[in-house]
């Protein structure tokens, strides 16, 4: 694949045309300079072909903290790269950019000088005051505005010469992308996450510092441990909001957040010297909401002091001050020195393959059956609660649904206790499990006819009965006729003599 690099110094716009090429915002742009530090490498797709394109941080002339860190990892790019954007702002030349015009010299059969901020008509002439530097390739754009991209892009494409290449992202390309195990490392400020990347990736994709919010972005790397291919994404520290003071951190903040959402697994990494912190909690409770995967990373071990247990001891600390957890496996390691990496990656494996699990439903009711003559619901004021059946309805996240005969006042604790259950025999003891309770539906003869349903239920199958001749007039209300009363001998007796005497008083009449 071929590769592009952007370049130029602080608040030039390096991160604003980053975002414009890759078609999202993945780099953070702020007026403030020297936001973007660490390297951020995506797929451009430049006219069908997969290109990757990387934002360096601004290179500036002052030598010492941050900015010589930036500067050296931005200067180790040209060398390695396909073609270069320099990138300048038509409104100043700084010494800043005097300098790299004279750096990059050696590299000027790669590079574009691209004059950024020509957001209107009235600055077209700015763009001539540029050919007099000696560059081949002299474009002028807007970032902001996405004017001129397209030259940019055919001038790049001539460079290349992509037309001759026969890698083309299609299909099967981004299937492939999606089955990458993505891995994300979230914890407080200066846990050793960046160390960490670095250490998995093999290639300096961070910068390290003892200073903590040294990483901004959500830098992105791969490797590959045991035929699975990972992506694995580096974020920024996560403080306390009321300890967030800069813009820069507050959005970095809340891509490191976001970055949950794309992650399969999630290293939760804690310095085993200070301990679990409220913070620490807090961005637990947002990966088990998300049913997301999360292995507790135990960091800096080659700092404990070596007493006997101490692993042990602040393992069982984790436990009881994290019962939001108490379900997720737990790794010492010592990224500083390369230790337990590759059973914390074992564990990241397993953790992935219970997320991806399913359970037949035949197999779900039958250990459900077991569970209730185990546990039975307890009683509430309207009866005992039951469980009638339940079925699995996703994967990543693992959630189930069961069937209940109340959903009103459900005793969270049997909730608790089937979620106990699932995870114990059916092979989910190291992910979150989320249960979902619906009222099961009634039946209408049950429901909707009353009381005596199935009394009216059993008449109907008998047969039709004969109806009743309504004794009430025409238009009045109807009312069902009197029962007959059983007729005894003497009443029979006293009908005869009256039908007789009747018969005899009607022959005399003549």
């Amino acid at each position: 694949m071929k590769s592009v690099v952007i370049m130029g110094r602080p608040n030039v716009g390096k991160s604003t045309l980053f975002n414009r090429l890759v078609g999202k915002r993945r780099a953070i742009t702020d007026p403030t300079p020297g936001v973007t530090r660490d390297l951020m490498t995506e797929t451009w797709i430049l006219n069908g072909h997969a290109v990757s394109l990387t934002d360096s941080g601004g290179v500036r002339l002052e030598k010492g903290g941050f900015d010589e860190l930036v500067a050296k990892k931005s200067m180790s790019l040209p060398e390695k790269a396909d073609a270069i954007i320099f990138l300048m702002d038509c409104t100043e030349v700084t010494p800043e950019d005097q300098r790299l015009l004279k750096d990059l010299r050696p590299y000027s059969d790669k590079i574009v000088l691209t004059v950024n901020k020509i957001d209107d008509v009235t600055r077209q002439d700015l763009i001539w005051n540029f050919f007099s530097y000696g560059y081949q390739r002299v474009v002028g754009i807007s970032s902001s505005h996405g004017l001129g991209i397209d030259i940019l892009e055919e001038t790049l494409m001539g460079m290349l010469d992509l037309d001759n290449e026969e890698e083309v992202l299609t299909d099967e390309d981004e299937l492939r992308e999606n089955r990458k195990l993505k891995l994300a490392i979230l914890g407080k400020p200066n846990t050793g996450k960046s160390t960490l990347a670095n250490l998995l990736t093999g290639d300096e994709i961070s910068i390290v510092s003892p200073v903590a919010g040294t990483t901004r972005d959500v830098v992105k790397g791969g490797f590959s441990y045991r035929n699975t291919e990972f992506t694995i994404l580096d974020t920024a520290g996560i403080r306390r909001k009321a300890k967030v003071e800069e813009d820069v951190e507050y959005y970095s903040v809340n891509r490191a957040i976001k970055t949950i959402d794309e992650a399969d697994v999630v290293l939760l990494v804690v310095d085993c010297a200070e301990g679990l912190a409220e913070q620490d909690k807090k961005i637990a409770g947002l990966i088990v909401r998300r049913g997301k995967g999360v292995v507790i990373v135990m960091n800096k071990t080659d700092l404990l002091t070596g007493v006997a247990n101490q692993e042990q001891a602040l393992e069982d600390r984790v436990r009881f001050l994290f019962p939001v957890l108490n379900f997720a496996p737990l790794c010492f390691i010592s990224a500083a020195k390369a230790q337990g990496i590759d059973k914390m990656l074992d564990t990241v494996l397993r953790v992935n393959d219970q997320l991806s699990k399913r359970v037949d439903t035949a197999l779900l009711n039958n250990a459900l059956s077991q569970w209730s003559e185990a546990y039975q619901p307890p009683r509430g004021t309207e009866g005992h609660y039951k469980v009638y059946y339940g079925t699995q309805i996703s994967a990543r996240p693992v959630k189930f649904l069961f069937f209940i005969n109340r959903r009103k006042d459900f005793p969270q604790v049997y909730v608790q206790y089937l979620k106990n259950c699932i995870r114990k025999d059916l092979g989910f003891a190291l992910v979150p499990v989320e249960i979902d309770l619906r009222e099961r539906e009634r039946s209408v003869s049950n429901h909707s006819l009353g009381q005596n349903a199935k009394v009216r239920s059993a008449s109907e199958k008998a047969g039709p009965e004969k109806p009743v001749r309504s004794t009430a007039p025409k238009g009045g209300k109807a009312k069902a006729a009197p029962k007959a009363k059983k007729v005894g001998a003497k009443a029979k007796y006293l009908a005869k003599q009256e039908q007789r005497t009747a018969y005899k008083e009607k022959r005399r009449k003549p």
